[in-house]
């Protein structure tokens, strides 16, 4: 064995499985062809990176005495999924109380009924996912739940949690007068007489309720984050992009790490408030590099628009109510003014934008610039729908594309008879999700859940990805087929472009060097059905080289 030999590191494990899809390879059908003929069928590991790639054989020069050989027949590895869009700390905020996703206004109100019903005198009651369908006939109000919650205070969020309502005793609790003013575009909602109907329109006026609601103490939060967090290792993620770091995220985090590992890497992009001035900028700055063992903060989020549903997506047009028309930024050049000062800096951006104006604006701000824009990566969240003129404009921008389909999926119908597709109206409903449209263009497509908007399992995410139209509800017609992804591409959504969309050179693919994460499937996800993607077993995951769980 020559010098060099005996200076090979040895690997501590080496993973093996049936075959290794590394995405190493350029999404071509003549480089998949020639990679599918010679597929690696083992990876070694050394500390948190991937050591060689190959056969166990050809790995025999990297095993050494002491190296654990784990093998898994039958199954597929590929580069450890990462979910490209998320809320965990905060999401556990999105979710206190019954779960509403779905239901009725009855059934919704009979819920609630119960939960107020079995609250102490004063105790406040919560629920989540409301769908905004069930406002038709009344509008945006919470005062439709008074007879089922009586004098319990009752906090509801809509399922985008851009909104929510409050029944008549909170409104009281609280003191709200419907004459609340706000420095962005946040709003309480009135009625015809001025007095507020409990609705909470945008993150500020919600916070104005919240702040004089109690805070869940930080034990349970601790136990229901674990419960998050290794239930996301179960469906096969790594890691995921958090669009935040919502008060409270160190304290839990530190909390949990002083108790073991987390079962995944979290990247924090904390969320700057619209409006926020010189001094408020330097802060998140300076939150950039805080980090844990598995988690750090790294970028940052600004929110362009709210959201469709309830009237707050910047448009070009209005919708059918009139609404639409104005960004969350009042003063949009104060905008412009903070995506430069990060990028300035080397940060990275994120914008949630989901009207057309929205995401025109985003794309116009990044590209004004210039050279500077490169100094650190960009991208968008959502994008549920754009014109023809503006699909382009990613890719020759360089600004990654981050998406959530399965909301198309599970919150629209073909139709267009929901709330969504309704105020859009035709033309830009059929605009929607325009997921194929911006791979085939050549832009960057990370995939993700926004969980706890919509379930966080990537089998799900994936599959209904590719089908267009939700899993349970196999009846009904998919939503712009045209937008279906193929399962290569899916998968791509949640390993090399879900890097790229952070300029993350060392994650994503499965090569020497890269970052020790692996998702191990039962059965090989770019052969299934999306129906067999959908439940295929997660035999193992790895995260810094180690097994999870």
């Amino acid at each position: 064995m020559s010098q060099q030999q005996h200076q090979q590191p040895f690997a501590e494990r080496i993973v093996v499985a049936d075959r290794v899809h590394t995405f190493a390879q350029a999404s071509t059908p003549a480089a998949q062809s020639t990679a599918l003929s010679a597929l690696p069928t083992a990876v070694a590991l050394a500390g948190d990176r991937v050591l060689a790639v190959g056969t166990v054989e050809s790995l025999g020069e990297v095993a050494g005495p002491d190296t654990q050989i784990e093998t898994h027949p039958g199954a597929t590895i590929v580069p450890g999924l990462v979910d490209g869009h998320t809320h965990i700390v905060f999401g556990l905020e999105l979710t206190r109380g019954e779960q509403l996703t779905d239901l009725s206004l009855a059934a919704a109100q009979d819920r609630m009924a119960r939960a107020a019903a079995a609250a102490a005198p004063g105790e406040w009651v919560f629920g989540w996912g409301v769908d905004p369908n069930i406002f038709t006939d009344t509008g945006f109000t919470g005062r439709i739940f008074d007879e089922a919650t009586g004098d319990r205070p009752m906090f509801l969020r809509m399922r985008d949690a851009h909104s929510a309502v409050i029944n008549s005793a909170a409104i009281s609790l609280v003191g709200l007068t419907g004459a609340e003013t706000f420095p962005d575009e946040s709003a309480v909602g009135v009625a015809a007489d001025g007095t507020p109907t409990g609705y909470l329109l945008e993150l500020a006026a919600m916070d104005l309720v919240l702040a004089q609601v109690p805070a869940e103490p930080i034990e349970v939060r601790a136990e229901r984050l674990t419960a998050v967090l290794t239930g996301m290792a179960a469906s096969g993620l790594t890691g995921t992009h958090v669009m935040d770091f919502h008060p409270g995220s160190r304290e839990v985090l530190e909390l949990l790490e002083e108790r073991g590992e987390l079962p995944v890497r979290l990247r924090f992009s904390p969320m700057v408030p619209p409006g926020a001035d010189e001094a408020v900028l330097a802060e998140f700055a300076a939150l950039q590099g805080l980090h844990g063992r598995r988690w750090r903060v790294e970028g940052v989020k600004f929110m362009i628009d709210g959201t469709v549903d309830n009237g707050s997506a910047w448009l070009a047009a209005p919708d059918c109510y009139g609404e639409g028309l104005r960004s969350i930024w009042t003063d949009t050049e104060a905008y412009r003014h903070a995506l430069r000062y990060f990028a300035e800096r080397g940060i990275a951006t994120a914008t949630h934008a989901i009207g057309d104006r929205g995401v025109a604006f985003v794309l116009d701000a990044i590209e004004s610039l210039g050279a500077t824009a490169q100094l650190a990566a960009h991208r968008i969240e959502h994008i549920e729908t754009i014109p023809d003129d503006t699909v382009p404009r990613f890719a020759a921008l360089g600004v990654a594309a981050s998406m959530q389909p399965i909301h198309g999926t599970r919150h629209t119908r073909a139709d267009r008879s929901d709330n969504w597709s309704i105020r859009l109206g035709d033309e830009r409903a059929g605009h929607g999700w325009r997921c194929k449209d911006l791979r085939d263009s050549g832009a960057v497509l990370a995939l993700g859940s926004d969980w706890p908007v919509t379930p966080f399992d990537p089998r799900e995410m994936m599959a209904e990805t590719i089908l267009r139209f939700p899993l349970a509800q196999p009846e009904l017609a998919p939503v712009q087929p045209e937008q279906a992804l193929s399962a290569r591409e899916a998968l791509e959504g949640y390993t090399v472009h879900a890097a790229r969309a952070i300029g993350a050179a060392d994650e994503g693919t499965i090569t020497p060097g890269a970052r020790a994460a692996l998702t191990v499937f039962a059965g090989d996800p770019l052969a299934l059905t999306p129906q067999e993607l959908a439940t295929v077993g997660v035999v193992a995951t790895y995260v810094d080289g180690r097994p999870v769980g």
